[in-house]
């Protein structure tokens, strides 16, 4: 058996079929395994944010066959939901050409192209998705932040990414919503802090009719505050009505110890997503 090590570590998964160099511009960076994902070395770059959020919905829905992801950007997140899910199909939807090249480059190094689509546009335009198109996963990672709520980057990648040019929350709750199979899940990840940005979740559920199944937040350094949660949410005309309302809150996740090291329930997190530990 040819095992590649990268510093002691057992590199898991598919191999690729690569051929594919960066542009001046550009870096090529480790995502699962051996997938790699081209990132602008001055731009958006992917985040634990994108790992979390592919990590909670595949673990929510490890028997996927189709996935959707909305606001895609350059496909951090499907790209790792695909490498755990080797056998499901892919629709990625993003509204940034930049973006978009990037995140098809990937996917032809990562050999993706006979089961992940990548769509250009606004995923709030109904034109992008067929009325009957149904996924057992949606994906997504939303900015996180109003226009004019803070400092805003000249980066317009950077921009889109952090402030909600292209929608909210509830865009992504309105837009997963009527696309779930039966008993599908929309995961994604999102501030809980301050009181309203968890608020801004619970109502935008609400509103599209999803119910909070289950929630993990998330402690970016141990002793702090929650910053983040992820969620995984669920069509209530597709739960018994006795389960709706109720959501299963599991234990904080936490991402580095007081030092400054890694959790090891976050090592091992990245060990199950193919990242470098």
């Amino acid at each position: 058996m040819n095992v590649k090590l990268f510093k002691g570590w057992a590199i898991p998964g598919p191999e690729v079929p690569g051929g594919i160099e960066p542009g001046p511009e550009e870096s090529l960076d480790a995502l699962s395994g051996h997938f790699r994902i081209f990132q602008l070395r001055e731009g958006h770059r992917f985040s634990t944010d994108d790992l979390l959020a592919a990590w909670y919905g595949t673990l929510a829905v490890p028997s996927a066959r189709r996935v959707l992801d909305l606001g895609s950007g350059i496909g951090s997140v499907g790209m790792v939901a695909a490498w755990r899910l080797q056998g499901a199909s892919f629709v990625t939807i993003e509204a940034q050409a930049e973006s978009v090249k990037l995140a098809r480059k990937s996917v032809q190094y990562n050999g993706l192209g006979d089961r992940y689509e990548i769509r250009q546009g606004d995923f709030r335009d109904a034109a992008l998705l067929a009325p009957d198109e149904r996924f057992d996963l949606v994906l997504g990672s939303p900015p996180y932040f109003p226009l004019g709520s803070g400092v805003e980057s000249d980066h317009p990648q950077k921009l889109a990414c952090r402030f909600e040019t292209r929608g909210d929350i509830s865009d992504y709750c309105a837009t997963a919503a009527p696309h779930l199979s039966a008993g599908g899940v929309f995961a994604c990840v999102f501030p809980i802090q301050p009181e309203e940005q968890a608020k801004r979740v619970l109502e935008a559920a609400r509103a599209t009719g999803l119910e909070i199944v289950r929630r993990r937040a998330v402690v970016l350094r141990e002793g702090e505050p929650p910053l983040l949660s992820v969620f995984a949410m669920t069509r209530s005309d597709h739960l018994p009505e006795k389960f709706r309302g109720k959501s299963w809150v599991e234990p904080e996740l936490v991402i580095r110890r007081r030092d400054g090291s890694i959790h090891p329930e976050y090592s091992a997190v990245k060990l199950s997503i193919g990242f470098p530990p």
